[in-house]
């Protein structure tokens, strides 16, 4: 199926329902919650999925689990989705919360077959398609693209601001000043609500933000400037230290 809101087959009598949805660039879908549980693949352009205790990147040709009855808002850059919603006892080993995962060249080859099998499929070949994705999704190893939200409503504020056009300059005393606070206490608000360092959360952020802008084939020397770092070495050496890859091999890994 495409293009069709989840609420108008919510109902039928299968374990999955697989949607194929394009989005336009800079799409926001504001915050909801799915009955069943959702698998969200990102086929073209990125994703970021927000909910109450933090921000999930998902790059292209990544997906993300997202728990039944998670209240949870997306914002896209012109990408092409795949959506399974999941009835929960089809997946009694989903995750209690969100988690960015891998996607197999096989498992986003059936994933394609999926959103053209009829929505009452029936046994044979399109059971089997589905059967074979649960497992591939069972088995799908997990990537570390979250980001911990503050629940300290004036800081979480800030903390989205940020994420929209992320610096990694923005000193601490900007955000104290907006605060009205001092810059001891804007650090521990941060390691408090987040179990990260102002300093480090700010960096994390920044990787995050460039996936998306590496998936869209952006000149790494041109991202590392948007965010504010002094060079594109200094960029990559962050990069590399907190995703484990260089941005360049994480380009080419996505490509593959």
């Amino acid at each position: 199926m495409r293009d069709i809101p989840i609420d108008e087959v919510d109902h039928l009598d299968r374990a999955v329902v697989a949607i194929r949805t394009d989005y336009p660039p800079g799409h926001r879908i504001p915050v909801h919650r799915h009955r069943r549980a959702q698998f969200l693949y990102s086929a073209t352009g990125s994703m970021r999925v927000e909910t109450a205790d933090g921000t999930w990147t998902i790059p292209t040709r990544r997906a993300v689990l997202v728990p039944p009855g998670t209240d949870h808002q997306v914002v896209t850059t012109n990408v092409s989705t795949r959506s399974l919603y999941i009835e929960r006892k089809a997946v009694p080993w989903f995750p209690r919360r969100c988690q960015v995962v891998e996607v197999s060249p096989l498992l986003r080859e059936l994933l394609h077959e999926a959103v053209d099998v009829p929505p009452l499929y029936s046994r044979g070949r399109d059971a089997a398609v589905i059967g074979l994705i649960l497992h591939e999704i069972r088995r799908a190893a997990p990537v570390q693209l979250d980001l911990p939200l503050p629940k300290h409503e004036r800081l979480r504020a800030l903390c989205e601001s940020f994420l929209d056009d992320p610096d990694i300059h923005d000193p601490v005393g900007h955000w104290a000043s907006r605060l009205h606070v001092s810059e001891r206490t804007v650090n521990r608000l941060f390691t408090t609500e987040t179990g990260l360092s102002f300093a480090r959360w700010r960096q994390r952020a920044c990787v995050l933000h460039s996936l998306s802008l590496l998936s869209g084939g952006q000149p790494i020397a041109g991202i590392a400037a948007s965010l504010g770092y002094d060079s594109p070495a200094a960029f990559s050496t962050m990069f590399t230290r907190l995703l484990g890859i260089s941005p360049r091999d994480y380009r080419a890994a996505i490509a593959l």
